[in-house]
C-alpha cells in the first residue's frame, strides 16, 4: 500500500483537517471543539491517525486509563473513532491503521487493546463483526446493547470490563429526553444546543443536556457513547446524532422504546 499516512500532533493540527465535518459550515464551532479537545489529550498520549487525503479514514486511540470511557482497562490501548468511510472501503485501509495502533501496543508493552461497539451494529461506533475478524473478541456486554472488545497480546492480562455506572443501562433522569455527549465529535455541538433543542420544543418534550467536560465526567457517565447518547424517560435509545432532527427523532425514538 503506497498510500502515505499522517498522524495528527499539537505542531500540525492548525493546517490539517480531523475527517469529520470539514466542509460542513454549521458545524464550524464544533470542529474547532473538536480539535481543541486533542490538543489537551495528545498530552495524554492520544493517537490521531489518518489517510492523508480528505477523506473519512482514520483511527483514534490512546491509553485506556486516560480514555472518555467508562471502563476498566489498565495497561491497555482504547480504540476511540475508527472510520473508513465511501470509496476507500474494501481496500485494506482499515487493517493498515488497525496494525498501526497494535504495533504501538506492542512497542509499548500494553495488554492489548479495547474498544467499545454495538452488539447489533451502532451508528457512530466501529463493526463488532468486522473486528472480530481481526482476532478481537467480546470480554463484557451490557442489556442496553453495548460489547466491549478486546484484542490480547497479554493472554493472561486481567480481563477489562465496564465501570458499574452503565450496567443499568439507565440514566438519573427520568422524565423526557436526556442527552449526554462531548466535544469528541464536531458533530455534537450544533446537533444538540440547535436541532434537537428545536425538535423537542415543537414536541413539548423535557430536555436535558448534560455535556461531559472531563475524564472523570466521561468514566462515571451512565453511557459508554460518551460521544453522543439520548436517553427517554431514563432509558437509552440510541448512539445515532441524526435523531436530533426533527425528520428523524420520531421514527429512531419509537422505534427504540
Amino acid at each position: 500500500m503506497d498510500t502515505k499516512f499522517i498522524n495528527l500532533t499539537k505542531e500540525n493540527i492548525d493546517k490539517e483537517h480531523i475527517c469529520c465535518a470539514f466542509s460542513d459550515k454549521k458545524c464550524k464551532d464544533g470542529y474547532e471543539a473538536k480539535k481543541g479537545w486533542l490538543r489537551k489529550e495528545f498530552d495524554n498520549g492520544y493517537i490521531f491517525r489518518r489517510i492523508d487525503e480528505r477523506a473519512k479514514v482514520f483511527i483514534e486511540y490512546g491509553p485506556a486509563e486516560k480514555a472518555w470511557t467508562p471502563v476498566n482497562a489498565p495497561n491497555y490501548l482504547n480504540i476511540n473513532c475508527f472510520w473508513v468511510s465511501g470509496q476507500y472501503k474494501g481496500k485494506g485501509y482499515g487493517k493498515e491503521l488497525l496494525k498501526y495502533a497494535i504495533d504501538d501496543a506492542v512497542t509499548q508493552g500494553k495488554y492489548g487493546l479495547v474498544t467499545i461497539t454495538g452488539t447489533p451494529k451502532f451508528h457512530f461506533m466501529s463493526d463488532t463483526k468486522w473486528l472480530m475478524k481481526q482476532g478481537f473478541e467480546i470480554c463484557d456486554k451490557l442489556p442496553s446493547g453495548f460489547t466491549l472488545l478486546v484484542k490480547r497480546i497479554k493472554a493472561d492480562a486481567k480481563t477489562p470490563e465496564f465501570r458499574d455506572s452503565v450496567l443499568t443501562g439507565e440514566c438519573p433522569e427520568k422524565e423526557g429526553i436526556t442527552v449526554y455527549y462531548s466535544n469528541r465529535c464536531p458533530f455534537t455541538e450544533f446537533h444538540i444546543n440547535q436541532s434537537l433543542k428545536e425538535t423537542a420544543t415543537k414536541r413539548n418534550l423535557p430536555l436535558k443536556i448534560i455535556k461531559l467536560e472531563t475524564m472523570e465526567q466521561a468514566q462515571s457517565s451512565p453511557t459508554p457513547a460518551t460521544i453522543f447518547s439520548l436517553f427517554h424517560n431514563g432509558k437509552f435509545v440510541t448512539t445515532d446524532v441524526s435523531v436530533c432532527m426533527d425528520s428523524r427523532f420520531d421514527k429512531i425514538v419509537k422505534g427504540a422504546i
